[in-house]
C-alpha cells in the first residue's frame, strides 16, 4: 500500500508516532507500506528529511521519492536517502512520444534508479507505446489511466473484499 505524504504531513513533529501507531492499529506489516515523499518536500530541510525517512526504513516501510527529476535533485542526496523506490513524473512521460529529450531524461532516471538497485515507477502511462517504451527500459511498475482508472474508495474495498473471498474459497 502507498501513501502520498503533503509537504505538510512530512513536517509534523508526530508523523513517526502517527505511522507507528497506524501500522499497530491496523496491523499492517511494514513491508507492505510505501511512503511516498515528493523529492521537492525532501530538498527542504534535508537533514531532517533524512533522519525522519531513516526512521520510517527502520520500521521498515519503503520509501519513494515522487515526482523524480521536476524539483532540486541533488545525486548527493539521493545516494544518502534510504529510498527503495523512485517514481518518474508523469510530465516526462507525457511527451515521450514526441519529445527526445523526454525519452532520454526516462532513460537516464531508469538507469539512474537500477543502477542505485531502486524500484522504477513510471507515472501518468496513457498510451501503449508509451508502455512498451517504458517496459522495455526495465521500469518496475507503471501507473495511469492505460492501466486502470481512479475509483471511489467504497468500490475499491469492495472489490478487494470480493477478491479475498475469491481467494478464500479457492484455498
Amino acid at each position: 500500500m502507498s501513501v502520498n505524504l503533503s509537504p505538510v504531513q512530512f513536517s509534523s513533529p508526530h508523523l513517526l508516532q502517527d505511522v507507528r501507531e497506524v501500522i499497530e492499529r491496523y496491523a499492517i506489516a511494514p513491508r507492505n507500506l510505501v511512503l511516498e515523499i515528493t523529492e521537492s518536500t525532501v530538498m527542504r530541510d534535508t537533514d531532517t528529511s533524512l533522519r525522519l525517512l531513516q526512521s520510517f526504513s527502520a520500521l521498515g516501510a519503503g520509501i519513494s521519492i515522487d515526482d523524480f527529476g521536476t524539483g532540486y535533485s541533488s545525486l548527493l542526496y539521493l545516494k544518502r536517502l534510504p529510498a527503495n523506490e523512485l517514481k518518474i513524473d508523469r510530465g516526462f512521460v507525457r511527451d515521450l512520444e514526441q519529445d527526445s529529450d523526454d525519452a532520454a531524461i526516462v532513460s537516464a532516471i531508469v538507469a539512474l534508479g537500477q543502477a542505485l538497485g531502486l524500484r522504477i515507477v513510471a507515472e501518468g502511462v496513457e498510451t501503449d507505446k508509451q508502455q512498451d517504451f517504458l517496459t522495455r527500459l526495465g521500469c518496475d511498475s507503471l501507473q495511469g489511466y492505460l492501466l486502470g482508472q481512479p475509483v471511489p474508495a467504497e468500490q475499491f474495498m469492495g472489490k478487494l473484499q470480493a477478491l479475498r473471498q475469491d481467494k478464500s474459497v479457492a484455498g
